[in-house]
């Protein structure tokens, strides 16, 4: 990702009277992207500051190049930023027989908190295997993994099911089953995300038509986080880059950003062909109708050879200890895969980046696994010292 041009910035002060520097300055990147980055500051002398007069002071523009990979072996990441200060992060375990969870006070410490099993399946019947794609949420003062999970009597009757736990650290707590999520069809169904918008609470997800091949996303709002409302049509695979290998939609996220709200979600097989590509409504939008929203023609997130990333997908968002956007992500560091069903190379990796807005208003995904090095791009700030 190219660096353009970072912001001058321009301001007063009185003599003998320190001026106050922004905490951010605005960097112009590549493709149409204006974006606020902290800055440190490098100190004044005081002596320049005793008499009228202008002042230069460089800074250096701070930026988070998260370690590739950042999690090893957790295909399906989801990384969540709670009230109390402390971050969770969950994921796919290579076995799919459990669901684990690890929490730290900041990211950077996530990669060595350590993980615990908060729930392991079942013997036999539903909840035995393929325990796929956990997501933890907290939901009224309670904590919520959903999870989707098979039968071992029949390993792709897989459907989306809820974990409940009421107690302040859940990685200590029990959890309880709440069940299935009863969608109007029975068939594979997986991938389930749950969020609030406008003072409701929806539900979106992946899943089969009964007897058919193609993987479309639902939509429902919620009676409470393991009970859905009409269940209806939101998504198919339609267009060239849905349809590789595999016609799939799925891993559905949401984001708002200022008058629109986002649903990110993977396509197509789980090799490099594997990309993800954008939903987008208005924010004040009947999320219910299908007419409200559209579809990007182009993927916004694809494999690179330039960075060694390919098949990246499945993502969550969330942000970081400054609040700034994230992108949440798995990806593996070679094409093709090891064993003879790409699920079952584990080595879809978690990682993070940080996600842009463009200035019309639309996410900017990026490279996976791009770099921004500032250090040739320094911020300055012009003092006039009155």
């Amino acid at each position: 990702m190219e660096i353009k041009r970072v912001h001058e910035v321009e301001i007063a002060t009185e003599v003998n009277q320190k001026p106050s520097l922004p905490k951010r300055v605005n960097v112009d990147l590549e493709d149409n992207i204006t974006a606020e980055f902290t800055v440190e500051w490098d100190d004044i002398d005081q002596a320049k500051l005793q008499e009228a007069g202008t002042i230069e002071v460089e800074g250096n523009v701070k930026h988070k190049n998260y370690p590739r990979p950042f999690i090893e072996k957790r295909a399906d990441p989801y990384l969540y930023k709670h009230t109390d200060g402390y971050y969770y992060f969950t994921g796919s375990y290579p076995l799919y027989d459990r669901v684990v969870l690890r929490r730290a006070k900041t990211i950077d410490e996530l990669p060595q908190a350590e993980e615990k099993v908060i729930w392991e399946k079942h013997e036999s019947g539903i909840m035995s295997e393929h325990i796929w794609a956990p997501e933890l949420h907290h939901i009224d003062g309670k904590w919520y993994v959903h999870v989707a999970a098979g039968d071992k009597d029949d390993v792709w009757a897989i459907r989306p099911y809820v974990l409940e736990c009421d107690a302040e650290n859940p990685l200590e707590g029990e959890w309880v089953e709440k069940g299935q999520v009863n969608t109007e069809f029975q068939s594979f169904s997986l991938d389930a995300t749950t969020f609030e918008h406008n003072g409701k609470r929806y539900l979106v997800w992946a899943q089969k038509v009964e007897n058919d091949t193609i993987s479309n996303l639902y939509i429902a709002e919620m009676e409470n986080p393991w009970t859905i409302k009409k269940q209806i049509f939101l998504s198919t695979p339609e267009y060239k880059w849905e349809i590789q290998g595999f016609d799939v939609n799925e891993g559905p996220a949401m984001i708002t950003q200022g008058d629109k709200i986002f649903i990110a979600f993977s396509g197509s097989a789980t090799d490099e062909r594997y990309a993800v590509g954008l939903l987008h409504a208005d924010i004040n939008a009947d999320l219910l109708d299908p007419d409200v929203w559209i579809k990007e023609e182009q993927p916004v997130f694809v494999s690179s050879d330039e960075t060694g990333e390919y098949g990246p997908g499945h993502n969550s968002f969330s942000e970081d200890e400054e609040g700034y956007d994230l992108l949440v992500y798995h990806a593996r560091p070679y094409k093709g895969f090891e064993t003879e069903n790409p699920l079952y190379d584990h080595n879809r990796h978690a990682r993070i980046q940080r996600l842009f807005w463009t200035n019309d208003g639309m996410p900017y995904f990026g490279k996976p696994g791009y770099q921004l090095d500032f250090t040739n791009h320094k911020a300055k700030a012009i003092v006039t010292v009155k």
